[in-house]
């Protein structure tokens, strides 16, 4: 018996009042295998147990797929207010690590168990609410409330699957079998694995709009490829294969490991697959979701990218044959010979899929697919291709989660394909592409191939977003018309008029694509900079990582320019290491943003949803004796804040209020203005011939209680 769960609903046929039950049926169903998969932990201990030190602990992920939906409801504008304001501060953003030795050491005070538990209640309340009241029109598009809903749902099959990787790290003592989560039980004689062919063709990927299913914004756009004729292996890499590899001293011996392989398996000490172990018999075992038992040889391998690629390396030699693993485009095309009817209009998973059979993997050769007879062409474990993820030609954010996918266009996270035995909704879907670092574990292992053709690598390195070139340009670029570079002048401004000598901690609010935080950094000595999207974070951090960041600006029309900017010429030295870039709220920080000697918000308060709310929240993080610095053009718009929130630029009792005077009003209990309000211009360069230019106002306010 194995848990039962909705397929994802198509969003361009039926009627209204059937759909809304489907979907109401559809996230019912979704949240309840959520929160059933925690019911193999054993205790409430195990949910504060750190399994994997790139990861949080489970409790911050039993809430964050609750919080998840809370927290793009309210970007969405859908709802405006929040369920429970320290949960969905503390378990928002959850953690995408850079490299294999970035070990996440920080300490939270997790709520406990059955707050969370009680908060989910509070928010599957909100959203069974939500499903009923919404206006739901067909097809459901992106821009429609229901594409939020079902991107919370989708989310949360996501975390179902990575929350099930990290109960299958934990100590076995922590968990415990249960009857809706069953592994496979049977092994059998190991088939041999042989290379098949594979016909080349073309390749084209890509959905359009209105789509039949739900889809993450890295699926939309078009990709056509030109796929040689290739060998594929006629199964995926068994235990019992990959066993020859450990055997042989493959982990011991760096030729068959790329450098960052090399540097991942000496960190780790890895000997072997990190879900095989030696009993005291020197018998080897395996590490299902929640059992240890006698290696199953007959069912795939889990293993990492780098572990992968290791294996093709050290084949190919043994065999003189042109091993590699497969691109996107070769894996499409095996599914395109392999597979007819697609998810979800299948009657019953055709492979070990969606929850259908087992809460583990399967023999690879349980299920066969095309005249070729290829096992697990989708389903029992995900499967590592050569592939760095990147957009396709027309790709567009989605604006309720900007950062779902553009973080991982870095040449850093390859794709994986095909899905898993705990893959359901958009997992299983032929469209579907998921990205991961590459000495990450998920459900997944490989196939390999034979093939002449070169990998095209070549990545798309350079900045193209019309919004964060222009920030880019903005922080780094050309100065026009004589007006000096923006963020530089307001710390060049505010510096004559703090104390320097209280110069520790500085926070830089709404940081962008950071030169104010490098700038605050030549005198503070930490920098906290925060900004609600991290696809302008990630522009910093790259600055940081590679010492420079390439961007295209528009000239006119459809043409375009490459720019480039190299941090060596801020001049900072190691400084520019005092500056700590994350992803963060304004309105809604976390409690560990505090004991600021300066917090810096440069146009940000007349982009905030609540403005009170943040100067109300803010002044408890100041020291006493610290600043806060406020720039803004005061633009007040209803795009970014509802009219009854605007502090200024407002008719109060047939008088004038200009955000000025609110700012004195609303702040002189507890700050002093220090001298008078400083306007410093700006520039903003859309194209060759047209600029915006504005002129924000400057103020500094002392803490003095």
């Amino acid at each position: 018996m194995t848990l039962p769960i909705t397929k994802t609903p198509l969003l361009n046929q039926g009627e209204v009042n059937s759909k809304r039950a489907e979907i109401k049926a559809h996230f019912i169903s979704t949240y309840a295998a959520y929160e059933n998969l925690f019911t193999c932990l054993k205790h409430d201990d195990a949910y504060f147990h750190k399994a994997e030190p790139l990861r949080h602990p489970l409790i911050f992920y039993f809430a964050h797929t609750a919080v998840f939906f809370v927290n793009k409801l309210r970007v969405a504008k859908i709802i405006d207010h929040n369920v429970d304001d320290a949960i969905e501060s503390m378990m928002a953003i959850g953690v995408d690590e850079m490299s294999w030795d970035d070990l996440n050491d920080a300490n939270y005070a997790w709520p406990s168990v059955a707050a969370v538990q009680n908060y989910r209640k509070q928010v599957k309340a909100l959203v069974l609410d939500l499903i009923d009241r919404l206006d739901l029109q067909l097809p459901i598009q992106w821009q429609d409330p229901f594409w939020v809903i079902l991107m919370g749902i989708e989310h949360e099959r996501i975390h179902l699957e990575t929350s099930s990787v990290i109960i299958r790290q934990m100590p076995i003592k922590w968990v415990q079998n249960q009857p809706l989560w069953p592994r496979h039980q049977v092994d059998h004689p190991v088939p041999n694995n042989q290379l098949l062919h594979v016909d080349g063709g073309t390749v084209k990927q890509g959905r359009s709009t209105p789509s039949e299913t739900y889809g993450w914004d890295n699926e939309y756009g078009q990709q056509s490829t030109t796929v040689a004729a290739f060998k594929a292996s006629q199964f995926l890499v068994s235990n019992h294969e990959f066993l020859e590899f450990v055997e042989d001293g493959g982990y011991q011996d760096k030729q068959w490991w790329s450098d960052e392989g090399w540097q991942w398996r000496k960190f780790k000490q890895a000997e072997h697959p990190v879900f095989w172990s030696k009993n005291e018999q020197q018998q080897w075992q395996y590490r299902s979701m929640t059992e240890v038992f006698n290696m199953p040889w007959s069912w795939p391998v889990d293993v990492n990218f780098l572990e992968a690629k290791a294996f093709c390396n050290w084949l190919a030699a043994r065999t003189g044959r042109a091993i590699r693993l497969p691109t996107e485009a070769e894996w499409c095309r095996l599914y395109e010979q392999c597979i007819d009817v697609h998810y979800p209009h299948w009657d019953k998973a055709p492979a070990n899929i969606e929850l259908n059979y087992a809460a583990s993997a399967v023999p690879v050769d349980q299920f066969i697919f095309g005249a070729a007879q290829f096992g697990d062409v989708i389903g029992n474990v995900w499967q590592w291709t050569e592939t760095a993820i990147d957009g396709f030609d027309g790709f567009q954010v989605h604006p309720v989660y900007d950062d779902f996918s553009v973080p991982t266009f870095d040449g850093q996270h390859n794709l994986i394909k095909g899905g898993s035995w705990i893959s359901t909704g958009n997992e299983a879907h032929k469209d579907a592409r998921y990205a991961f670092r590459r000495h990450f574990f998920q459900h997944a292992g490989f196939r390999y191939v034979e093939s002449e053709q070169t990998v095209d690598q070549t990545f798309n390195t350079y900045e193209t977003d019309e919004l964060i070139s222009q920030y880019l340009e903005f922080h780094y670029g050309d100065e026009y018309f004589g007006v000096p570079n923006f963020p530089t002048a307001c710390i060049d401004a505010l510096i004559p008029h703090v104390n320097t000598t209280k110069m520790s901690r500085a926070l830089d609010l709404g940081c962008a694509v950071g030169r104010s935080s490098f700038e605050l950094a030549r005198y503070y000595q930490h920098v906290d900079a925060l900004d609600f999207s991290t696809r302008f974070i990630r522009n910093a951090i790259n600055l940081v990582e590679h010492g420079k960041v390439k961007y295209m600006v528009p000239t006119e029309g459809e043409l375009t320019e490459l720019k480039t900017f190299k941090l060596s010429a801020l001049d900072l030295g190691d400084k520019v290491h005092n500056v700590k870039f994350s992803q963060g709220d304004a309105c809604n920080l976390k409690g560990k943003y505090k004991n600021y000697d300066l917090i810096f918000a440069g146009n940000l308060i007349d982009r905030l949803y609540q403005p009170k709310q943040f100067l109300d929240s803010i002044k408890l993080r100041i020291n006493k004796g610290g600043y806060l610095v406020l720039t803004s053009p005061y633009t007040w718009l209803e795009e970014f804040t509802d009219k009854a929130n605007w502090l200024g630029g407002i008719k109060v009792n047939g008088e004038n209020i200009t955000t000025l005077d609110a700012l004195k009003a609303h702040l002189k209990s507890d700050f002093e203005l220090v001298g008078s309000p400083q306007d410093i211009p700006f520039v903003i360069r859309e194209t060759a011939r047209k600029h915006q230019h504005t002129v924000a106002q400057l103020t500094i306010w002392k803490k003095i209680s």
